[in-house]
C-alpha cells in the first residue's frame, strides 16, 4: 500500500470512528447496527431530538456512506459493511478517546503513576463502549466458539461487565445457566436489566464482588463447567500470589471435566500484524494503569502451578490477545 493509499485510509477510519461515536452518543448505534431498514421517526426517538437536528446528522452518514437512502426519504438503510467499518474504528476509538487521560497527561504518569491514577481516569463508557466494538471481531467470536462447542450447562464470567458475552452465550444454550461477577456496582445492575430486557432473568445470577475476592471464598465458582474471565486476570497477574488463589479456586470449583477460558493479552508481540496496536496496548497498561501483561510462557506456568496439566493458546484477531483454555 502507498504512503497515499495510507493516508486515504487513516482519513477514512478517522471519520467512521467519529460519527460513529456521535451515533453512540445520540442512542442511534442498536439502529445502525442492524440488517432491515430504519425510519427517521425511529431515529429522532430514539436520539429524543426534532426531526432537522437528525436530519443534519443523517446528511453526514449518508454522504460517508454508512447509511444509504432506502424505499422513500424517510427510509433508510445502514451501510452492508457496517460490522467491518465498526469493528475497525474500534481501534482508534480505544487508543485515542478510551485512553484519553493517558495522553493527555503523560508526563504526569510517567513521573508519578500512582498520583496521577488518582487525579485522571478513564470514562466508563468510552473505555465499554470501544472494547465492544473492538471485541465484535476481535475477540468475541473466538470466545464464543470456544465456549459454546463444548455445550456447558453453567457457565461463570469473571469481570462480566453487563453481562453481554453471558447473555449471547446464554441466548445460544438454551439449557445452560450463568452467572456473572463483577466489581462495579453500574455494571451489575446493567447486567440484570439486560438479563431481564432479554428474557433471562431466571438464568442469569449477577453478583457484585472483586475477582480477587474468589480466593477466601469461591462459591460463585461452584459447578461451573466453564469459568471465563476476559482481560481481568492481567489486574492482578502483578500480584502473583494473588493470581495463584484465584486460578487454584477455579482448579478446585469447575467441574469435573470443565474448564478454564482465560481472554487476556500478553506483552509486544512481534508478528508484523500485531506489533503496533500491541505496542500500543502493553505500554498503556504498564505505564498509566500499573499493569504488567505476562508473557505467554508465564501465563501457562500460572495455569499449572494451579493445577491445570492441559492448557491451549490460541491467537485471536485483536493484536496481542490470545485465549488460553485450561482443561481441569
Amino acid at each position: 500500500m502507498s504512503r497515499t493509499e495510507h493516508r486515504e485510509t487513516a482519513a477514512d477510519l478517522a471519520a467512521d470512528a467519529a460519527l460513529l461515536e456521535i451515533a453512540e452518543a445520540l442512542g442511534l448505534s442498536s439502529l445502525l447496527d442492524r440488517t432491515e431498514p430504519l425510519t427517521l421517526d425511529e431515529m429522532c426517538a430514539a436520539a429524543a431530538l426534532p426531526e432537522p437536528a437528525v436530519t443534519s446528522f443523517l446528511r453526514a452518514l449518508l454522504a460517508a456512506g454508512l447509511v444509504e437512502q432506502g424505499s422513500d426519504a424517510r427510509n433508510f438503510v445502514p451501510c452492508a459493511d457496517m460490522a467491518d467499518r465498526r469493528y475497525a474504528a474500534g481501534y482508534l476509538s480505544w487508543s485515542l478517546n478510551a485512553n484519553r487521560p493517558y495522553i493527555d497527561h503523560a508526563p504526569e504518569f510517567l513521573r508519578d503513576p500512582e498520583a496521577a491514577g488518582r487525579r485522571y481516569s478513564r470514562d466508563g463508557r468510552r473505555v465499554a463502549v470501544s472494547s465492544r466494538w473492538v471485541g465484535s471481531r476481535g475477540f468475541y467470536p473466538g470466545v464464543i466458539a470456544e465456549i459454546t462447542g463444548r455445550k456447558p450447562r453453567r457457565i461463570v464470567d469473571l469481570g462480566a461487565g453487563a453481562g453481554g458475552l453471558l447473555i449471547r452465550l446464554l441466548s445460544t444454550l438454551p439449557d445452560c445457566t450463568g452467572l456473572a461477577l463483577d466489581l462495579s456496582p453500574a455494571a451489575c445492575d446493567a447486567a440484570e436489566r439486560a438479563a431481564a430486557e432479554a428474557g433471562m432473568g431466571e438464568r442469569l445470577e449477577v453478583v457484585n464482588r472483586s475477582v480477587e475476592s474468589l480466593v477466601d471464598d469461591p462459591s460463585p465458582l461452584r459447578d461451573a463447567d466453564v469459568v471465563h474471565a476476559g482481560f481481568v486476570m492481567h489486574d492482578v497477574a502483578g500480584r502473583p500470589d494473588v493470581l495463584d488463589g484465584v486460578l487454584r479456586a477455579c482448579h478446585a470449583s469447575v467441574a469435573d471435566g470443565g474448564c478454564l477460558v482465560v481472554t487476556d493479552a500478553v506483552p509486544y508481540a512481534e508478528g508484523e500484524r500485531e506489533r503496533a496496536f500491541s505496542a500500543l496496548f502493553t505500554y498503556l497498561h504498564a505505564s498509566s494503569m500499573d499493569v504488567r501483561l505476562p508473557a505467554e510462557e508465564e501465563w501457562r506456568a500460572a495455569f499449572r502451578r494451579a493445577g491445570f496439566q492441559n492448557v491451549g493458546v490460541t491467537p485471536l484477531p485483536m493484536p496481542g490477545s490470545r485465549v488460553f483454555v485450561a482443561q481441569r
